[in-house]
């Protein structure tokens, strides 16, 4: 079976209540990776060892823009090569003035040479808005895939959700995508579980795969809990491998 990694914020109420327990969980239902949104407070040290005990990879971060800025850089690489984490994600952020945008154009030119050279790769994780007009006539993401040399983690539900093609988004970006978020929803925003919704995850997932992506599972809506709704992701992903 594929190795699918899980962004652990879709079990984020069990993770607040039991950080150890729930990565483990994690792998216990089938997920070979988790991707992190923050480390627990544990150090890098003893976050690579419990995660190696569990037996689960850690894919990557979605980390604060703040982790890159010249004050903070230097030990924000210190902790992710100690860690082995090689994404460093931004989750997205506030972009709505066109000197908000220039600016984090500015951070992104300044910090991805230095993570690149470090041997990490520096992300940018989209919703819709990103593949939509701004009030100040920008494409947000089309300026970033532009103006930067960044990676991204391309979110398939949310463009999908902004009227974009995932798929093409994947193959015209596909040199800049070393993984992507699976996930599963309505138009309008509502996420489900995958198999549950109308984004077309079956195809996204095969074309993800023939270009060496790797696969996150993300699906937020905790119904009616989050290790239940993940379980029933990896279970039709199961389908689709059979």
């Amino acid at each position: 079976m594929t190795d699918y990694g899980i962004q652990v914020y879709s079990v984020r109420d069990e993770l607040g209540r039991d950080y150890a327990g729930t990565l483990a969980m994690c792998h216990d239902l089938g997920y070979k990776a988790v991707e992190l949104c923050g480390f627990g407070g544990y150090s890098a040290k003893d976050l690579l060892d419990l995660t190696e005990k569990i037996g689960v990879r850690i894919s990557g971060n979605h980390e604060s823009w703040q982790a890159v800025k010249p004050d903070r850089i230097d030990e924000t690489i210190r902790y992710y090569k100690e860690l082995g984490s090689p994404n460093l994600i931004i989750p997205g952020l506030d972009l709505s003035s066109r000197e908000k945008l220039d600016d984090f154009i500015a951070l992104c030119n300044y910090a991805q040479p230095i993570l690149e050279r470090e041997g990490l790769t520096f992300g940018y994780h989209n919703h819709s808005h990103e593949f939509l007009p701004t009030e100040y006539g920008a494409f947000i993401h089309r300026e970033l895939e532009d103006k930067t040399k960044i990676k991204f983690e391309i979110d398939t539900f949310w463009a999908w959700n902004a009227g974009s093609d995932p798929l093409a988004v994947l193959r015209g970006l596909s040199n800049r995508v070393p993984v992507i978020h699976l996930k599963d929803g309505f138009t309008g925003g509502r996420g489900m579980a995958l198999g549950e919704g109308a984004a077309p995850v079956a195809a996204v997932r095969e074309l993800a795969l023939s270009y060496g992506m790797e696969i996150v599972v993300e699906s937020e809506t905790q119904q009616p809990t989050g290790p239940e709704e993940i379980g029933r992701c990896i279970n039709y992903l199961r389908t689709l491998e059979a």
